[in-house]
This record gives structure tokens, sequence and C-alpha cells, in this order.
């Protein structure tokens, strides 16, 4: 049979950066020929002793409560979510925010993915009108996992960040607002915050400005909250997370150390959560009920909030000076690098600027060795593709949520890896 695709079936079953790096996260972590590779790609969360603990008790409460365990299996909820969640869900945002929310505001989709592909289908694309309207990324690079989720070609509008080098070996990124434009063609404003994969944190000017933009143009912000607060809570900075009804913002329980559960949680305007519940209907007529039972009492008590910022927070903050310190140790002067500023979420980000090769190179050579990393160039999407911008192929991501001995060995290869190609570029120069 010669199987005809439709245009929309090619874009999602096609090849993509996230489709490898989960097809190489999932052969890594179930075991195999795999398994001993060093697993420093994917955003897989750590195995934090006392959550797991939390999440195996929670289970056998849930079992030991026939009534409760039949709901949780045998139970449709409805689209939207889980009623007693999703008042937990407000109650937990109010008590941590004062936000003025209920209910009404919260929708509950299969992973944050999902969320955002609800929400990018919504907003963007081929308007009543006949016009296209676009996703904007004011800073890239930005979350692997949006790329290639447009349902027709050209969905995203980015721009180059400004790059403030803070050291030697340490930079950051910064939106430039000077070149920032929110054309008539753009549809919502999207950002991860923290950032996936560089760990960049915006500060709360940043986000302020950005929200002043999209009420502007009377179109929405979106925060892909993921890795932040108040739950995970993977926020190495101080800041103050703003919500009004102009905006979208987006929890994962998978973060909390939960992503077999796949449950995305939106927060937005009545009308935006009623029509991601009619999506999630069509689509997959409910949601999983597990992450939702699971998690459910643990906001209405607030205990979510306290584990955050006592366990989760602390521990990653920990692994993420572990990290640094074994990138100093292993690479040395032997060639340029710098790494951004660790200010969030579960990776180092790293910068090569004299890489004589591209990171998808690299990429593979690691990988013949063992190493499992992401190369930064699918983080770069939506800038003008006639630009042949250097830095977008010269970075990296790496986890470093993984075992303490993995992350070193890891860093290790990497750094011996580095040498050989920078000493072979120079004897070959």
């Amino acid at each position: 049979m010669n199987l005809q695709l439709s245009k929309i079936g090619q874009a999602l079953s096609g090849p993509s950066g996230i489709v490898e790096l989960m097809d190489d996260l999932g052969a890594a972590l179930a075991g195999g020929n795999s398994s001993q590779m060093l697993m420093l790609g994917g955003g897989n969360p750590a195995h934090i002793p006392q959550m797991q603990a939390l999440w195996r008790q929670r289970l056998a409460e849930i079992v030991a409560d026939q009534p409760l365990c039949d709901r949780m299996l045998s139970n449709y909820d409805g689209p939207a979510g889980n009623p007693r969640f999703r008042k937990s869900v407000a109650e937990c945002l109010r008590q941590a925010y004062g936000w003025d929310v209920g209910p009404e505001n919260i929708a509950v989709t299969m992973g944050g993915q999902t969320a955002f592909f609800f929400l990018f289908a919504l907003l963007a694309g081929e308007m009543p009108s006949g016009n296209h309207r676009r996703i904007l990324l004011p800073i890239v690079p930005e979350y692997i996992g949006y790329a290639d989720q447009g349902l027709g070609p050209g969905l995203f509008a980015s721009q180059h960040p400004l790059i403030d080098q803070l050291d030697e070996h340490s930079f950051k990124y910064r939106i430039d607002f000077d070149s920032l434009e929110v054309g008539d063609d753009i549809g919502a404003i999207c950002v991860s915050r923290p950032t996936n994969p560089t760990g960049n944190v915006l500060t709360d000017d940043e986000v302020s400005h950005l929200a002043q933009l999209a009420a502007e143009r009377e179109i929405p912000f979106l925060v892909d909250n993921a890795y932040g607060e108040p739950f995970p809570g993977a926020v190495y900075e101080p800041i103050q997370p703003m919500w009004n009804p102009g905006m979208v913002m987006t929890f994962s329980l998978s973060k909390l150390g939960l992503p077999g559960t796949r449950t995305g949680i939106v927060l937005a305007s009545e009308e935006i959560v009623r029509r991601i519940q009619s999506m999630t209907c069509i689509v997959g007529l409910a949601n999983t009920n597990i992450g939702q039972t699971m998690v459910e009492p643990l906001l209405a008590s607030g205990e979510i909030l306290q584990l955050s910022r006592e366990v989760i927070r602390p521990y990653y903050q920990a692994k993420s000076q572990t990290a640094q310190a074994l990138v100093t140790e292993h690479f040395g002067n032997g060639f340029p690098y710098l790494v951004h500023r660790s200010e969030g979420a579960f990776f180092l980000w790293l910068w090569f600027p004299e890489l004589p090769i591209t990171t998808k190179e690299l990429y593979e050579r690691l990988k013949k060795r063992g190493v499992l990393i992401v190369p930064g160039e699918y983080f770069f999407f939506g800038l003008n593709t006639s630009e042949n911008w250097s830095h977008q192929r010269q970075c990296i991501r790496m986890t470093f949520s993984q075992a303490e001995e993995t992350v070193a060995e890891g860093i290790k290869i990497m750094a011996d890896e580095l040498q050989r190609i920078h000493d072979s570029a120079r004897s070959t120069g």
C-alpha cells in the first residue's frame, strides 16, 4: 500500500528534535542495550528519595480506600478535569499569591505538551478572516517541544537574545526589547520561566513588560511554568509571579516527580478554559485520573508548597552547583566555553564559541561514547532561516538531574571529546 499522508499528518508524524530526544530518553531509561548510556539529555526529573517515598505512600493510601481507588481507575472525569482537583489548584494559587482565581479558571490536560498544542492551535494559524497569525517567542533558545506543534508552517516568530558575558566562563540571555516587534500577525506571546533549555529566569520587569505589550495588542501572554513557582519551585532567584485574566499560565505534575501521570494544568480566562475543555473531549474524551487523585490532598493542605520550598528546590539547586563545579574541574582551559547562569530548572546550557563542528555532530560523537546530550540547534526555531548565526550551532543542553556519578562521568567524557575536537582542528588548521 502506498500510504498517502495529509500535510498535517506529515508535519506531526515526521522527524523532529523532540521525537529524537524522547526516543533516546525512552530507550535509555527502559534498559536493554542502551541501559549503560549516561543520560545528560532529556528532562526526566530526578528520583528524589523523599518525594518517591511520598508517591508510594499516596498510592498505598489510595489502594486502601476502595471507593476512591475504584473511582480513580474506573470512572471518567469531566474533560476539564476532576472538580475537586481544579478547586484545590485554585485554592493553592490563591494561598500562594492572593490571585482571584477559581475552578472555572483551571483546565487539566494530558501534560503540559498537550496544553501548548491546544493553545497554539487556538491562537495561531489561519484565522476566520483568512489571515494567518503566529506565536511570538521574544527570546530564543526556547523549549524544543514547541517547535513542531504547528498545524501549518511558519507558526513561530522569534528573535535573538541579548548576550551578557558575566565573567570568563559565564553568560546570561536577556530580551532585546529595543528590537522586539509585536506585529498585527502575532496571536500570542509565549515564554517559559524558568526557560528550558537554558535555566534562564526572566526578571519580574521582563515579564511585566511582556504582559503590557500583550495587553496593548489584546492578545494572550502564555507563561510555561513547568519548572516554576509555586510548584515544583525549581527557581534559584527570588521572583514574584504574576497573572491576570489576559494571561495563560501552565503548570505540570511531571517535575514534582510524576511524569508518568501526564498531568498538565492551565490557568486562564473562563473562555479559554471552556475551549480547552472542548478540545480535550474531542481529542481524548477525558484526562488521566491518577495524578490528580495523588496530588489533590497535597494541594488542598498546602503541603505541596512546603515540599517545593524545602525539598525540591534545595535538591536541584545543589545538583546545579555540583554540575557547575564538575564542568569547571574537567573543562579547564583547553578550549573556550561558557555556561549560562543557572537560575532554575534542571539543565546547564553550555556555549562553545570556537567549536569547529556543529553540536549535532558533537551529539553523534558523544552518543557513540555512551553520553547523551541535546544539540542546541533544535532550540533556535522561528528565526529568519536565511540567517547564518553561528551561536545556534555552538550550544548544548545537559541535565544534572541524574545521579551524581552519572553526571560526573558524562562531563568527564564530554570534556575529553571536546578537547580531541579542538586539538584535531588546531593540528589541521
